[in-house]
């Protein structure tokens, strides 16, 4: 049986670099193996570092040029992601930036969509969302 093809959250990444957070040593295994994100990841992401976490930008940047690194390529925000984020959305409720992500995932084939803010073992479009953070 094929391994899972992964897609990270926005959160997989923060909890990655959030120090003395109990989720890092998580994160940091599952980015560490190696996965899929995409362009609306990035975004967040540095959203949050140069804004929540406080981060100066070449700090940042440098954050994610390692995620680009460690989950290359990034999957663009295209018509087509696009287009399937709206369906996404409007069938499941999701706000369109997390159905962005979805779409994302989806699109570069992914099987397994790891998040902390949907609903744990939920089904999209023949993709498992995960909280790899449950027990934690």
């Amino acid at each position: 049986m094929p391994a899972d093809r992964a897609f990270f959250d926005t959160n997989v990444l923060i909890y990655a670099f959030a120090e003395g957070d109990r989720r890092r040593e998580i994160a940091l295994r599952l980015l560490l193996r190696g996965g899929t994100i995409g362009v609306q990841t990035l975004n967040e992401f540095v959203n949050v570092c140069t804004g929540k976490m406080k981060m100066s930008w070449p700090e940042a940047l440098a954050r994610v040029s390692l995620v680009e690194e460690l989950c290359p390529p990034a999957v663009p925000v295209t018509l087509t992601v696009h287009r399937l984020a709206t369906r996404i959305s409007q069938a499941y409720g999701f706000y369109v930036y997390d159905s962005l992500m979805l779409a994302a995932a989806l699109e570069a084939s992914c099987t397994v969509f790891y998040s902390e803010d949907m609903q744990d073992r939920q089904k999209v479009g023949g993709m498992t969302i995960r909280n790899p953070f449950a027990s934690a």
